[in-house]
């Protein structure tokens, strides 16, 4: 793996910060061109992706050092050190989605439809932050014959991260799709959301970074079910709802 792409003086350009700043710039770009589809005033989009952006960092952040805390009670330094990767995507879900919604409200706009908007380009984002991940050594899969070898880890491993990665562009053209086509507001989020679920569940089957801790699961694997039955509830009134 590449954690560190080059050395620019004193300041070091990693792999992982680089993606994630790549998935960031594409994925507002793209979400301001389709607003400006819908006649939505891009600035709006602009300023509303760094609010997720920030945020959902910051949850990503504090959710993985809660599910690490014996690791970051030794090391409390590193806490900071995202380019060392470890963000959780459930964490950044719940302080993305808050901050992202009470900007939405403020702005007195629609919030299904400003989230229908934005779901497809945050799982293409996703797709691209993957590919840092892989990168950087992180979230890492298990050791197999029929993997890719990893200086980090010192043996072949399964590359969960550009399955993860692939399926996530999957699901970004499935939303796009959708989009495109007559939908009532809230169905593509929630869709993101029940795709995101399905995908995270199983991949972590791959994986072998998260400890498996009850009935045979990961956390992980527990939150995706339960994303995934809120997704499909509201999936279901949204299909039942007229108009």
């Amino acid at each position: 793996m590449h954690p560190e792409i080059c050395k620019l003086g004193p300041v070091t350009v990693y792999s992982y910060g680089l993606m994630l700043v790549i998935a960031f710039v594409v994925s507002t770009f793209l979400a301001a061109a389709q607003a400006k589809r819908e006649k939505i005033d891009p600035e709006i989009i602009f300023n509303l992706s760094f609010t997720i952006f920030i945020s959902g960092i910051i949850g990503a952040r504090i959710f993985y050092v809660l599910d690490n805390l014996n690791y970051y009670l030794k090391a409390p330094l590193e806490i900071i050190m995202l380019q060392k990767g470890g963000l959780a995507w459930f964490g950044g879900l719940i302080l993305g989605s808050i901050c992202g919604i009470l900007y939405i409200k403020r702005k007195n706009l629609p919030v299904y439809k400003i989230i229908d908007l934005f779901a497809p380009f945050v799982a293409f984002g996703q797709a691209i932050g993957r590919i840092g991940c892989f990168l950087n050594g992180c979230c890492y899969g298990k050791e197999s014959a029929f993997g890719i070898y990893s200086p980090a880890q010192g043996a072949v491993l399964i590359p969960s991260q550009l399955y993860s990665a692939l399926i996530l562009v999957v699901i970004f053209v499935i939303l796009r799709i959708m989009q495109v086509r007559p939908h009532k507001n809230g169905e593509i989020f929630f869709a993101y959301l029940f795709f995101y679920s399905i995908k995270r569940f199983f991949v972590e089957y791959l994986r072998a970074d998260n400890p498996v801790i009850i009935f045979g699961l990961t956390l992980f694997q527990i939150l995706s079910i339960a994303v995934f039955i809120l997704a499909a509830i509201y999936l279901y009134i949204i299909k039942k709802r007229k108009g």
